[in-house]
């Protein structure tokens, strides 16, 4: 079921949910959080799909806010709260309230949603893009327990990964980080099928992925070893190798889906390492609300710290060899053309 309300105030909007329910009769329990996304219209039907896949689940209230941006000075002055209430089939299994805001209004997007919330239940923010440099001191971001971002939207993630490690606050997560859960998991378990001591860890991925220079960073803190960024041409992360005192580990993805995990003395075996959607990303990061220490301690590490190694450029065609007769004439020639001038001059 969908109500569509122009114009309208946060009291009719909560009006509104409960005239659904009682029409679908779906009573108002078992929703477990309020999930915030702050985005645009372009990316909202993405980000909007994703939650409501993620809710199967964690049933939740989700509540999309866009900030529309007035194109008049004269529309700029007035204010105006216009919102899509959608209830049963259409939200998944929670509940969803698309706000679009208007004018001085959308300054103020945390009076609008702080009475939406579910009252007793914890409150997620998720910025799919632009998301700010500081998310616990965005008004929104203020309501939250967690906070969402993701630095691989972001125009130069590398230095939004310095960003976010200055403004870090207990509750901040990015979904660059929840990207190589499966990697982490991978490797922490080849190193506990060996004894051994890691001497360096090299790192490869394609450029511009912040998901590469996480897993460098997180590796460098946990093992204390020197780590080498390099790059390659893709998708996402491609090979992470480990130098160790029992031999090398090596786990190699090239194709974005299936890995390949080779360890000294045992067969090389082949690994399931496919690339996730968002859907199932936001839902690993809605099973836990509290700060994750994991991910503070890899991003204090700085990236800044890396060593990046370009990616190897292509070798040069080989230059053609010439012909062995031609090869052969050539000192001939060289002699006659020398001999030349001097018959030249008997001639004369």
């Amino acid at each position: 079921m969908k109500i569509d309300l122009t114009d309208t105030t946060a009291g009719e909007i909560n009006k509104a949910l409960v005239q659904g329910r009682r029409a679908i009769g779906t009573p108002a329990v078992g929703m477990v959080l309020t999930l915030v996304i702050v985005t645009d219209e372009e990316n909202a039907y993405d980000a909007l799909k994703a939650a409501n896949d993620a809710s199967r689940e964690h049933p939740s209230r989700t509540l999309v806010v866009i900030k529309r941006v007035s194109r008049s000075p004269r529309d700029r002055t007035s204010s105006r709260l216009d919102a899509e209430v959608r209830v049963g089939a259409e939200a998944g299994t929670g509940e969803t309230v698309v706000l679009r805001l208007y004018g001085e209004v959308s300054e103020h997007a945390d009076s609008v949603v702080l009475p939406l919330l579910l009252p007793d239940a914890p409150v997620v923010v998720w910025w799919p893009v632009s998301a700010p440099l500081d998310p616990a001191n965005d008004p929104l971001g203020a309501l939250a327990q967690r906070r969402v971002t993701d630095t691989y939207a972001a125009e130069q993630p590398v230095r939004e990964l310095s960003a976010r490690a200055r403004a870090y606050t207990p509750g901040d997560t990015d979904l660059s980080w929840t990207r190589i859960t499966p990697w982490r998991s991978m490797l922490a378990a080849a190193l506990d099928q060996v004894v051994c001591e890691v001497k360096a860890v090299e790192v490869e991925g394609e450029e511009f992925n912040p998901s590469c220079e996480l897993l460098a960073m997180w590796l460098a803190d946990r093992l204390d070893v020197p780590v080498r960024r390099s790059l390659s041409a893709g998708p996402g992360l491609t090979a992470v190798r480990m130098d160790t005192s029992g031999g090398p580990i090596t786990l190699d993805r090239a194709d974005g889906s299936l890995a390949t995990l080779s360890i000294e003395g045992q067969p090389a075996r082949a690994v399931a390492l496919k690339r996730r959607d968002t859907a199932e990303l936001i839902a690993e990061e809605l099973r836990r609300l509290d700060p994750d220490d994991t991910y503070a301690s890899a991003l204090a590490y700085g990236v800044e710290r890396l060593n990046t190694v370009p990616e190897p450029a292509a070798a040069e065609p080989a230059a053609v060899a010439e012909p062995v007769e031609e090869a052969a004439k050539a000192p001939a020639k060289k002699a006659a053309a020398k001999k030349a001038p001097a018959r030249k001059a008997a001639a004369k």
